[in-house]
């Protein structure tokens, strides 16, 4: 299990740049691992770059994701999203994210609440 920034009552400051790409389980995906908590699937946040051509094998996110198109063209089952796109899937969702021409995104992992109280606040 990793632990890394993941205490959430830390304040935590990265300058992303001097950070080096890590290889993720499938080829042509690395990523710069900000804040983690978990193994492979874990709450997280990175950012990942997608070479071209490159895809990472269908999954389940349990507690959500959000992703924020940095560069490039990121694509799922439900579309094609260019530079600037955010996305949330909620908690439960499953996709298979690819990239043709390359991407880079910001992605938040396993942060979402799985339900609401009445009142809209967290559960």
């Amino acid at each position: 299990m990793t632990s890394l920034n993941a205490d959430p009552n830390l304040r935590a400051v990265l300058d992303t740049n001097a950070l080096g790409w890590t290889p993720s389980p499938m080829a042509g995906v690395e990523r710069r691992m900000l804040d983690r908590h978990g193994g492979e699937v874990a709450r997280a946040t990175s950012i990942v770059r997608y070479a071209p051509g490159s895809r990472f094998e269908r999954h389940v996110h349990g507690g959500g994701e959000e992703i924020l198109v940095l560069e490039g063209t990121f694509s799922d089952e439900q579309g094609t999203y260019p530079t600037g796109s955010w996305l949330r899937n909620s908690p439960g969702s499953v996709h298979r994210p690819r990239s043709e021409p390359g991407c880079t995104i910001w992605v938040k992992t396993g942060h979402l609440p799985t339900s609401l109280g009445p009142d809209g606040s967290v559960a």
